[in-house]
């Protein structure tokens, strides 16, 4: 049975077609986030300590790290922070370091510059996740050899010199060839993680379909795991999460073995709580004074004013235990028990103290 084993100094994540679905968190990632951006340029790592936190308590299994910044303010200073080899190899031995002072859950290096790999790798305990090697000669030849040296298993995306190919047929044989080069350097299929490539189903009506039977393909065939980016298949589309929730266990049951994704619903913000409250005294609705605003989000469905797990989450929960990988629904119920309110500790549904009676 095929299992890419992914290590901290202390802990051991399974990804594996018998093991519960492996979530990597991706949300520290300073790509599209400008505040981000500005705070590690400041060299402020809270919110990347704080994401870390957060993703791990929502359930991700691994943490995905990548430090593609860009110093904006440095580089109007110094030209050599124009340069992603300059700048990325100091920042992910940062990134890397910072992450492990707040939490032992296993790391997934994800860096486009090798030399940032390696300073991951060299910064990260434990067995990490490197995160990427594709079918392009140049990339294959670079990353490969760290692959080896430092005995990790590495993300395998589907494309090479000619780009991404639309046809999947294509995406397979590219899998394929990196499987195989890996081979030539001693590394075993069962430290290649396949991303066959999910497409936006909004451009493309068979993406869905086609990553179905990919990821079958990669399991019968080649025998090794799969991952994917699960957000991109629902891309620039409404509800984005209803998209994702059904997507996910389809892949689950197609052989797909985990996911880069965000565990993590974000909290409800002052400012749109604040125009909810306007707008349901605007309807003449009487609430209590003091209702908490916390009660108030969960009263007309806003979500939390804390962060929590994500709708997908529960997705992906629920397919464990469907697909027998969540031995005797342990982990369901646990993600379902809610934490009793202040001062409502030992009590019952409803508030009352004890459990269910049955009548004599």
């Amino acid at each position: 049975m095929t299992r890419t084993i992914i290590e901290s100094g202390t802990k051991t994540a399974i990804m594996g077609f018998d093991q519960p679905f492996c979530v990597i968190g991706e949300r520290i990632n300073p790509t599209g986030r400008k505040i981000l951006n500005v705070e590690l340029e400041a060299g402020d790592f809270s919110r990347v300590q704080a994401d870390a936190i957060a993703q791990v308590a929502a359930g991700a299994t691994v943490l995905d790290i990548n430090s593609g910044a860009v110093f904006s303010n440095k580089m109007a200073e110094d030209p050599r922070y124009a340069d992603n080899n300059f700048v990325e190899p100091d920042l992910m031995r940062q990134l890397v370091e910072k992450v492990q002072e707040v939490t032992d859950c296993p790391l997934c290096i994800d860096s486009s510059v090798p030399g940032a790999l390696e300073a991951g790798l060299a910064a990260a305990k434990g067995r990490p996740l490197l995160n990427s090697v594709t079918g392009e000669e140049e990339r294959l030849e670079l990353v490969l050899p760290l692959v080896k040296k430092y005995n990790v298993p590495v993300v395998a995306i589907s494309n090479d010199d000619t780009g991404i190919s639309e046809d999947p047929e294509v995406r397979f044989a590219v899998a394929k060839k990196i499987v195989e080069r890996a081979a030539d350097f001693g590394i075993p299929a069962h430290d290649i993680v396949v991303d066959p490539l999910v497409m936006p189903i909004g451009a493309m009506a068979t993406a869905g379909l086609q990553v179905f039977t990919l990821v079958r393909r990669l399991r019968e065939e080649l025998g090794v795991n799969t991952t994917c980016g699960a957000s991109n298949i629902s891309f620039g589309l409404p509800n984005r999460h209803g998209i994702n929730n059904a997507f996910l266990p389809m892949a689950m049951g197609a052989g797909m073995t985990s996911a880069i994704m965000n565990p993590v619903a974000l909290p409800v913000n002052a400012k749109a709580i604040a125009e909810k409250r306007a707008a349901v005294a605007a309807a003449g609705i009487i609430l209590p004074e003091d209702m908490e605003d916390e009660d108030f989000v969960q009263m007309f469905g806003m979500g939390s004013t804390q962060p929590r797990a994500g709708k997908e989450m529960e997705a992906i929960r629920a397919a464990n235990f469907l697909t027998n990988n969540d031995d005797g629904g342990a982990a369901w119920i646990e993600f379902n028990r809610q934490a009793p309110k202040a001062g409502q500790e030992g009590r019952g549904r409803a508030g009352r103290t004890g459990g269910r009676r049955r009548r004599a």
